[in-house]
């Protein structure tokens, strides 16, 4: 088993978990849920850095990178430091994040946030709608295309907006109308290497109609400068900021010197 493999197991015993302590009827009933999303499609496109800036305290690949961070402090900080918008990871066992990081920074966040996670269940969806996220992240590696298709459209049934995040051009089949966004990881989830080739590679094979977003692996501002040139709108950085002490602070020196 890869670890893709590993964590989709993991996760639908997880949401199994869940969905006997918590019913779609009770996060219908929570105060975010009736709240009017934000739009990442728009705030990237009015954007001159397309920075989405992540919060995650380990990775699967590099282990614990922040364990002690504080998700308030941290992504109240990108929000007034300039993101276009802030993804929160919402995964414990791989990425060290719980769903009441998302709750408790919603708040203090005036940009659109994505909520990070592994999406297979239509439940995932209404939980997003309940904890404040704007976005879902719909990972074509773990999904099948009918899959893909029933929970963007149920995302958009949500007022939700949808990242698709793809891998290969194979994955691109994925592609439908109820998407929003394609995100292209430069990190393989089966093996973990990184490589912004790929982000370059798909770039064309992408329709335009779609906000483009690359993921992972960028760390410096002309990588940036290069992918904008080929139509990249977003720029999904985590690891590079979350390393620092104060990751707020260097997203803000990222995005003056870009």
């Amino acid at each position: 088993m890869t670890i893709l493999d590993n964590i989709i197991a993991t996760k639908k015993t997880e949401i199994a978990e869940r969905k006997n302590k918590i019913s779609i009827s009770d996060l219908e009933e929570t105060a975010a849920f009736g709240r009017k999303c934000l739009s990442l499609r728009q705030s990237l496109l009015h954007s001159t850095s397309g920075i989405i800036a992540e919060f995650k305290r380990k990775s699967p690949s590099k282990g614990w990178i922040h364990a002690d961070a504080d998700v308030q402090k941290i992504t109240s900080g990108y929000s007034q430091n300039g993101a276009s918008g802030i993804s929160i990871l919402t995964d414990f066992p791989y990425f060290g994040g719980a769903p009441d990081d998302l709750i408790s920074a919603r708040p203090n966040i005036h940009c659109p946030v994505l909520r990070k996670d592994f999406m297979i269940d239509e439940y995932q969806l209404f939980e997003a709608k309940s904890y404040g996220a704007d976005v879902v992240l719909l990972i074509a590696a773990a999904l099948t295309i009918a899959e893909c298709k029933n929970l963007a459209q149920k995302a958009k049934q949500l007022g939700l907006e949808t990242l698709l995040e793809v891998h290969n051009a194979e994955e691109l089949k994925h592609i439908n109308e109820y998407i929003d966004l394609v995100g292209v990881n430069n990190r393989n989830l089966k093996t973990f290497e990184v490589s912004t080739a790929i982000s370059i590679e798909l770039a064309q094979l992408i329709p335009d109609e779609f906000v483009k977003i690359s993921e992972s692996g960028i760390s410096n501002v002309q990588t940036v400068r290069e992918l904008q040139q080929i139509g990249y709108k977003g720029f999904l950085m985590g690891e590079n900021f979350m390393k620092e002490e104060n990751p707020a602070d260097a997203l803000k020196q990222f995005i003056a010197e870009l």
